[in-house]
């Protein structure tokens, strides 16, 4: 087998998202020339992998970068109006926007592609030296004598990459090696995988949870645009066992940002999450806005919803998780993670740099661990850590009640009214047998509101080298069509956003096969996590692969 070659850096960081490149501006801003970044990106280019919302509470930017306005920072739209919406099928209450707890208030925030964001905060990452190489695939962890993380293999493909031997393609790819390594993969990494796994950092922390998000971009007609207007909804076409729920963002340029969230602790194994969102576009306070307009993106990802109970300890001989990487940094409430995850980069700059500095290259940042629970981080999650799991024991109506509660005590007499709430099982273990719940219908999409799910990938712009090998693995490929189509009608056909699973009648011998599209793949992580017998494991494949959102 071919040898890899070595770089050596202070500081490696995977994930150009806005955890890894506040990391990586921050730790410029300390050392200068004297420290050297280096910042790894799987996408194409830095953003191409990045979705979000987004409306963007600008505090952690700020903290990071005060003059962001004089810089050019892409914050153009300051949110002007906040609508929450409970739906039934064909109508639509408001709810009081006195009732909500004072943090869902959107005033001072912004609209934005985070996208964008992640593109200009590249540039000044680079503005400050920090080397940043797009389209490399990060596989594995690199350990040291004492066992800690001292880098990670980057660009390494071809057959033969999983038992790394010469096969068609192989590459061997390289190790960048740092006195620190940064993990900034956004939710349900790969390598946090499996640097929780070997650390055991999840031993006293909740399961983690998970909501899989899917958006699309539409430009509107001007009459049905509205700058600057933020809604919510909860409801319909969910039923009130199902927690979700949808947003609607009025940005600038006659365009509009709508998504829908499900969170997959659901129970019926028959539901079909991206369909739930095409109906949803049909409500008539959707379609009213929708009418007459084109779709011009789409896109999905999973969302961290386990809140501060579901985070793990975050630093490890060697490195730290950030961000998402880091579990539950996600303000549930309020659909926002990005200001987090721009805290905890500063933050775990801030530790490694000391460290460094104090000649304790190696160590572990426990300091940064503390500062993610006590400081500006922590103090966002305790205010919302009971909502998810209330949420998933009562049900939406019931959950938000006494979710909402919580927050008022929360905010009022700073302790939360019901303590912490375990979320019990992961979303995993949540999936009901198939022969206990109703199957659903599902109208079909007409083309105009709603598209089938293939169609709408191709506005993905995903792009997988189709000789590459699968980087969608099953540990069992017998579970499938022995287990899963049996006891739960096999649900990766419907929880993946993008088409990649089908089961398939053979035409010669009658007999059901399993097949992956890998080259679908948006990268969502939801086959990683809601897959009921958990045989399916997502790895990264071939750097530069995977969707190229424009403005996500």
């Amino acid at each position: 087998m071919a040898e890899r070659e070595s770089m050596e850096y202070d500081v490696v960081i995977v994930g150009a998202g806005p955890a890894g490149l506040s990391a990586a501006i921050r730790l410029k801003q300390l050392g200068g020339d004297e420290i050297n970044v280096v910042v790894l990106e799987k996408g194409s280019e830095v953003g191409a992998h990045i979705l979000s919302g987004a409306v963007l509470d600008p505090c952690g930017l700020t903290a990071l970068i005060p003059d962001w306005k004089e810089k050019g920072a892409p914050l153009k739209t300051e949110v002007k109006e906040d609508i929450f919406l409970k739906l039934t099928e064909t109508k639509s209450s408001k709810v009081p926007n006195f009732i909500m707890p004072p943090l869902m208030n959107n005033h001072g925030n912004y609209i934005v592609s985070m996208g964008n964001v992640c593109r200009w905060m590249a540039e000044q990452a680079e503005g400050l030296g920090v080397e940043i190489f797009p389209g490399m695939a990060c596989s594995e962890l690199v350990y040291g004598e004492n066992g800690e993380v001292k880098g990670v293999v980057a660009g390494e493909f071809g057959r033969g990459r999983e038992n790394k031997t010469d096969g068609a393609g192989y590459e061997p790819g390289m190790e960048l090696h740092g006195k620190y390594v940064f993990l900034a993969e956004g939710a349900r990494g790969s390598l946090s995988k499996q640097a929780i796994a070997k650390f055991s950092l999840d031993a006293d922390c909740d399961v983690p949870k998970f909501g899989l998000g899917m958006k699309e971009i539409w430009d509107v007609k001007p009459e049905n645009h509205k700058e600057g207007q933020v809604t919510h909804t909860m409801g319909w076409p969910l039923d009130s066992k199902t927690g979700g729920g949808s947003f609607m963002y009025h940005l600038e340029n006659n365009q509009v940002y709508v998504g829908f969230i499900v969170n997959l602790d659901y129970k019926n194994p028959h539901l079909y999450p991206y369909m739930e969102f095409q109906r949803w576009k049909h409500h008539p306070k959707i379609a009213a806005v929708l009418e007459g307009g084109k779709r011009v993106s789409y896109g999905a990802r999973v969302v961290t919803k386990g809140g501060f109970q579901s985070i793990p300890k975050s630093a490890f001989p060697g490195g730290a998780l950030l961000g998402c990487s880091a579990g539950g940094l996600v303000n549930l409430p309020r659909i926002k993670g990005n200001h987090n995850a721009m805290y905890s980069g500063k933050a775990a700059a801030e530790a490694a740099y000391e460290a460094i500095q104090a000649g304790r290259s190696g160590d572990e940042l426990s300091a940064y661990d503390s500062e993610l629970r006590s400081g500006p981080i922590g103090k966002d999650l305790k205010k919302v850590k009971n909502v998810a799991p209330l949420t998933g024991k009562y049900g939406t109506n019931g959950g938000m009640l006494l979710g909402g509660m919580d927050m008022w005590f929360k905010t009022i007499f700073q302790f939360n009214l019901f303590g912490t709430v375990s979320h019990g099982k992961t979303d995993a273990e949540a999936t009901g047998l198939a022969a206990d719940y109703p199957e659903i219908e599902y109208p079909k999409p007409d083309g105009v509101l709603s598209f089938d799910r293939l169609t709408n990938v191709s506005f993905s712009a995903t792009n997988h080298e189709e000789e590459q090998p699968s980087h969608l693995v099953l540990q069992d490929p017998s579970i499938p069509i022995e287990v899963n189509v049996p006891k739960y009608a096999e649900p990766a056909q419907r929880y993946c956003p993008a088409g990649v699973y089908e089961v398939l009648n053979d035409e010669k011998t009658g007999e059901k096969r399993f097949q992956i599209n890998a080259q679908n793949c948006v990268h969502c992580k939801t086959c990683d996590i809601k897959d009921p017998s958990r045989n399916i494991v997502w790895t990264v494949p071939e750097g530069g692969g995977g969707p190229n959102y424009p403005n996500m």
